[in-house]
């Protein structure tokens, strides 16, 4: 039996997205784009002076994975660092190829278990974390 791969949860949460829409003044913008799908996303961050996130913009033209993780990280990024952020998005990583049993402990992201077998998807659904930790970097001058 083929697994369902758009649940009802994950298109609750990609018409869920919180922070909708860009920063006036971000501190670091970052795009990236899956060439296997053509998904985008577009983070602005702005931090703190010990560099959590105090302001976050998405603009995500995705499909509904990427819509999804997407709606994930910005329900939970304010007062996150750079490295909570860089950690999520790497051990996501491992969990949607198979090299970890947990997407660990970020908020939510155990609802990717049925992507783990649709390799394609894996780029989307990675595309929000990828642009998070990146601007965090820049903005922090990295």
């Amino acid at each position: 039996m083929a697994t369902i791969l758009y649940t009802r949860d994950i298109l609750r949460l990609a018409a869920s997205i919180p922070h909708v829409g860009r920063l006036e003044h971000p501190q670091a913008t970052v795009e990236k784009r899956s060439p296997v799908c053509g998904s985008a996303v577009t983070v602005d961050i702005a931090l703190d002076g010990e560099g959590r996130v105090t302001a976050l913009g998405q603009e995500v033209k995705a499909c509904a994975l990427g819509q999804a993780s997407a709606a994930l990280l910005g329900a939970h990024a304010i007062g996150r660092s750079g490295a909570e952020i860089a950690q999520a998005r790497d051990t996501l990583l491992d969990y949607l190829a198979g090299r970890a049993d947990s997407p660990g402990d970020w908020p939510g992201l155990d609802i990717f278990a049925a992507a783990r077998a649709y390799a394609a998807r894996h780029a989307a659904i990675l595309l929000a974390f990828d642009a998070a930790a990146e601007a965090v970097a820049r903005a922090r001058g990295g």
